[in-house]
């Protein structure tokens, strides 16, 4: 069944009880992970709605979650600085390994699509690449001046892409010590000279099966850096020029950030938005900078992950909840 945007609506919630800040739905779309405010992760069953809490690991907020492309294996980064092994389906899963990977906040964590490496985004300016295996260090870069807030990998396991507060990208080669290129995104940030400071920066980041585009969410036209006051934005990068393609907006200048996104294999892009204007999912066609149909949550979103069967969505949210949406009419 080919998805539907203008019939998406919301089909289920579960109820982490605390704030959250991340969701994944694991490769076989079985389980939705969630990382809550209260240092917690969550394990449900999309069928059923069980939730098993994950223990013994993070003493943080965890906002980095990836797995194997088998989904046999979940890595977790946190704001403590660590990264973490589980076994996705464990009864009851513990920590398998833990690596001391930053000091200071993993905000941005990606696995390549052969399961091999993972690389991970931290405070500490650097990006480093792991061994999926063993968790031994492969490579360490640096060149960010500012938090590092995403990486991704290219489709060809080689190449990565990171990008900082003030919207400056590094393109890197696993197999190279010096950065490939460099180029900045200036829509994605901004200077607020009346707090004399900088806000923005890649919230989300994915890149398109082919590799030819990278889409990167967060903030723009930014008025207010101490509360966070401007309006949401999902840049289309063009990867081979390095260069903002189409910058999707809203027609309605909500408040907000883009806090999660998603490149449909059906052609349309989507971006779960939340902030002072509440929760949005946003559904825009690659071409086009306005979106052609919007969703309102109801509370503000922060993640989002779409289901390999392309027709759910999982977003967390504010409230505690894992909303699952459906991009489908509802039944009778």
């Amino acid at each position: 069944m080919p998805a539907d945007p203008a019939q998406t609506h919301v089909s289920k919630t579960l109820k982490h009880g605390a704030p959250l800040v991340s969701c994944r739905i694991d490769p076989t779309g079985k389980y939705v992970f969630a990382g809550g405010q209260d240092n917690k992760l969550s394990r449900f069953t999309l069928e059923g709605d069980v939730r098993v809490e994950l223990t013994g690991g993070h003493d943080s907020w965890v906002r980095a979650i990836g797995f194997t492309p088998d989904g046999v294996t979940m890595v977790t980064g946190g704001y403590d600085g660590r990264l973490i092994w589980w076994a996705t389906a464990a009864d009851q899963p513990v920590p398998l390994r833990t690596v001391d990977a930053h000091v200071g906040w993993i905000r941005g964590m990606a696995v390549s699509t052969d399961g091999q490496l993972i690389a991970t985004a931290g405070n500490d300016l650097k990006v480093r690449v792991w061994k999926m295996a063993d968790g031994q260090l492969v490579k360490e870069f640096s060149g960010h001046e500012r938090h590092v807030y995403h990486v991704v990998f290219h489709p060809d396991g080689k190449q990565l892409l990171s990008g900082d507060l003030v919207g400056k990208f590094f393109h890197w080669n696993v197999d190279l010590d010096a950065p490939v290129r460099q180029f900045a995104i200036a829509s994605l940030s901004k200077f607020d000279a009346g707090f004399m400071a900088d806000y923005g920066g890649p919230h989300c980041m994915t890149i398109t099966p082919d590799g030819k585009r990278v889409l990167a969410g967060g903030i723009t036209n930014v008025t207010n850096a101490f509360a966070g006051v401007g309006n949401p934005i999902v840049v289309d990068i063009d990867w081979d020029a390095g260069k903002d393609a189409v910058t999707h907006l809203t027609k309605a200048k909500l408040n907000g950030v883009a806090w999660g996104v998603a490149n449909h294999p059906e052609g349309f892009v989507i971006g779960a938005i939340g902030g002072q204007a509440g929760g949005h999912l946003f559904f825009w066609k690659p071409d086009q900078a306005d979106e052609f149909h919007t969703l309102n949550l109801g509370n503000s979103a922060r993640d989002l992950s779409l289901h390999p069967d392309g027709l759910r969505l999982a977003t967390a949210h504010f409230d505690g909840n894992i909303r699952i949406s459906l991009m489908a009419p509802k039944p009778a």
